[in-house]
């Protein structure tokens, strides 16, 4: 069989003997080889499409928002009658204690060093709710805005309110002084063995 008749054939209709046949092997390796060539422009290879893939991707990334967390640690107590007054009340409404604390402090902090008991599992890493108290009306819109963070994690915690804060994020600053912080009535520990977390 004539070689340009063989190329016109379907593959289907080709005969074993005939792919087995020289001349028609070569026909058939060059018409293949023109077909592979006449298609390579409209392909892209691998590499160009995953660097588009990959272009697109870096293209469309959205930024993480990190808002800034206040760490909390041991406090310098201001000397008496020389700092910013807070009382502290439980959820029924009954005086724990007053205590002063300096500009700057938190309220999470300020709990722990006189021994009230207030929950930091977290650690002021904005990762729980545990340390969540309710600010005097009068005093909620003297704070800054809770950040995003803090507002998530208010979110899950126990008996939310309208003037409900992150004690750790609630810092102390003159226009508090008189402050009153009480606490709720339960909170949503992430320990469910019963372990208290250390006071910082």
């Amino acid at each position: 069989m004539p070689p340009y008749l063989t190329t016109a054939l379907p593959l289907r209709v080709l005969s074993r003997t005939t792919f087995l046949s020289k001349a028609p092997l070569r026909t058939f390796a060059s018409l293949q080889q023109r077909i592979t060539c006449s298609r390579l422009p409209q392909a892209p290879s691998m590499s160009n499409k995953s660097w588009d893939m990959t272009a697109t991707l870096m293209t469309r990334t959205r930024g993480i928002h990190s808002s800034s967390v206040q760490r909390h640690g041991s406090l310098t107590r201001p000397a008496p009658g020389t700092g910013i007054t807070v009382h502290f009340k439980d959820s029924k409404g009954a005086l724990i204690k007053t205590i002063e604390g300096n500009e700057g402090d938190d309220i999470l902090s300020l709990a722990h060093e006189h021994d009230i008991d207030l929950e930091g599992a977290c650690e002021a890493s904005l990762a729980c709710s545990t340390c969540h108290v309710y600010v005097t009306p009068q005093h909620y819109p003297l704070l800054p805005e809770p950040s995003d963070d803090e507002n998530d994690m208010l979110d899950m915690a126990f008996g939310l309110g309208e003037f409900s804060r992150l004690g750790c994020q609630v810092q102390l600053t003159p226009e508090l002084d008189g402050m009153e912080v009480q606490l709720p009535s339960a909170t949503r520990n992430m320990f469910v063995d019963g372990k208290k977390p250390t006071h910082h």
